[in-house]
């Protein structure tokens, strides 16, 4: 297996999960907002939805830089 077959698998692989991880963060409505109540409130993230966070701007940090070196590589063919 070539560089580019390398630099294929792991875009698509950061894609694949960057997409699950920004799906299984929540979004700011909370439970009060379906009984009328606004959704407005600004908290730190805690626990797993701070790791999740963190783990989807790894992801995206992958995801670029697989994509730039998959361009400014020569290809090795």
């Amino acid at each position: 297996m070539n560089i580019d077959g390398i630099l294929q698998i792991i875009t698509i692989a950061s894609a694949v999960l960057m997409i699950l991880a920004i799906l299984l963060q929540q979004r700011g409505a909370s439970l009060g907002a379906g009984f009328g109540s606004s959704g407005e409130l600004y908290t730190t993230r805690r626990g797993i939805d701070k790791n999740l966070f963190e783990i989807t701007i790894v992801l995206a940090v992958i995801f670029i830089l697989s994509i730039l070196a998959g361009l400014l590589l020569p290809s090795f063919k």
